[in-house]
């Protein structure tokens, strides 16, 4: 039985961690205030559910997501994600983060600045673009018509294959975007950023984005 370890369980995190145990998975939760804190959403989950440290969250997870502000990845157990497929669902917001110059001038991504934070994981972005409730909302099963597609992207083709089966998985299809230098392409005010588009509406979409510096 697979375990998803979560570092971060607030709106995605715990929709993610819902979506986990319907299909079967046994969740670990973390967050940044203390395992105490999340005593309602282990309850409200049942028994394949638990809380604990960000640590012992990354140790227990076969898949980790990381689901926080940017700030928090500067706390990360980088020893305990080594080896492992971290899930990267965050995006970089100035107004929360604060002005970060190499994404500003977009020399990187938000998922290629967290690889350099775990060189010995394997880092993909996913569900990064689409809002938390409409993760148990608009989730469908596999084969039906104008179901919702998400974008995976990763520096390691096993890694985006695993997740791309997840995403499946859990209800939706999963558009393979290549590497994570690509993952800018459904990042906020881009035209795939939290709007519904099947598996080729998506890839139109991802088309026609343009850089922040190129608008």
């Amino acid at each position: 039985m697979t375990t998803i370890g979560l570092i971060g369980s607030g709106h995605i995190g715990s929709q993610l961690a819902r979506l986990a145990v319907a299909h079967g998975y046994d969740v670990v939760l973390s967050n940044s205030r203390g395992p105490e804190t999340l005593q309602g959403l282990v309850d409200e989950l049942g028994e394949r559910a638990r809380a604990a440290t960000p640590a012992e969250a990354a140790s227990a997870g076969d898949i980790v997501v990381v689901t926080t502000p940017l700030a928090a990845e500067a706390t990360l157990p980088v020893a305990e994600l080594a080896g492992k497929i971290v899930i990267d669902t965050n995006n970089y917001y100035p107004q929360r983060d604060g002005h970060i110059a190499e994404l500003d001038d977009e020399s990187t991504t938000v998922a290629e600045r967290l690889q350099k934070v775990l060189p010995e994981s394997h880092v993909v972005k996913a569900f990064n673009h689409i809002g938390a409730r409409e993760l148990t909302s608009q989730n469908l099963p596999a084969g039906t018509p104008d179901r919702r597609a998400l974008i995976v992207a990763g520096d390691d083709a096993g890694a985006r294959e695993r997740v791309a089966a997840l995403i499946d998985e859990f209800g939706f299809d999963a558009v393979d975007i290549g590497p994570l230098s690509e993952g800018w392409r459904a990042q906020r005010d881009t035209p795939a950023y939290v709007r519904r588009y099947d598996a080729a509406g998506l890839k139109e979409a991802l088309a026609a984005a343009k850089r922040y510096r190129d608008m």
